[in-house]
């Protein structure tokens, strides 16, 4: 459920990415507070993943982490993994001036709306920023897509606006420590014309935001995807928003004339 505070909703990355996919969805999640049964297979995936984090976390914080590798080979395995693909993260070096801190948390208003990141690790000197962020799934998604997820988009656009860093001296990096073979690493450079790219996207996405929940206290419903939208078929709302297979067939039934009643046409 969205949340105020001060008159502001908070929006997360997570929100940005269901609204631009899905309006209606978002209306059913966020607003409504509607949910599938979880997946057992799902919910274990995400224990472990937050598992690691809490592991990267503590060892950030100079917390003894030995007994928590002890108790779980998984973790110890990714740790062991991921120390050996990038050391200089883990041991940085002596006498740094270099700013770290893990669970980093930054916030902006943008409209009527108080924008939240957390950055799993933020290293930062004099000269630049690095956005850090573990992932636990094993296949890394394809480049292009993670670019435009607004988690990506968003991470580096509000490090920007909320320090003296420039566009250019930002970077974020995503880390798959459960990469097939060894850990794997996605970098996304920074820049001015992104900046402003994702400012109007952002913008116009929350105005849109904006115009909907107004209709929304007026009993109009957020926008859907149109019929025979594959998404449809995978979206635990599909039935609640008329968007099954028999739905499409029915509405295609009922939109498209039949071809006995047509009248022929004198030539």
């Amino acid at each position: 459920m969205l949340t105020t505070s001060n008159q502001l909703l908070r929006i997360s990355q997570g929100q940005l990415n269901l609204l631009e996919r899905c309006p209606r969805q978002f209306q059913h999640t966020y607003l409504e507070s509607l949910n599938s049964p979880a997946d057992p297979e799902q919910e274990e995936r995400q224990t472990l993943g937050s598992r690691f984090h809490l592991l990267m976390q503590q060892r950030e914080m100079g917390l003894p982490i030995h007994s928590f590798l002890q108790a779980d080979t998984q973790l110890q395995s990714w740790m062991t993994a991921f120390a050996n693909a990038a050391p200089e993260i883990l041991t940085p070096a002596a006498n740094s001036q270099t700013f770290r801190e893990s669970e980093h948390y930054r916030t902006l208003q943008v409209q009527d709306y108080l924008l939240t990141v957390i950055y799993d690790l933020l290293i930062a000197d004099n000269q630049k920023a690095q956005i850090l962020d573990w992932k636990t799934y094993p296949k890394p998604p394809d480049k292009r897509k993670l670019e435009r997820n607004w988690q990506t988009r968003l991470y580096m656009y509000v490090l920007a606006e909320t320090s003296d860093y420039l566009p250019e001296n930002i970077s974020m990096t995503y880390w798959f420590v459960q990469s097939e073979g060894k850990p794997q690493n996605i970098k996304f450079s920074y820049s001015n014309a992104q900046h402003q790219k994702t400012a109007k996207e952002l913008n116009d996405l929350l105005s849109d935001l904006t115009y909907w929940l107004e209709r929304y206290q007026k009993q109009e419903q957020f926008p859907q995807l149109p019929v025979g939208n594959k998404a449809c078929n995978f979206c635990q709302f599909a039935t609640r928003c008329q968007r099954t297979q028999n739905d499409a067939e029915a509405i295609a039934s009922n939109t498209l004339p039949n071809i006995n009643n047509i009248q022929e046409v004198s030539l």
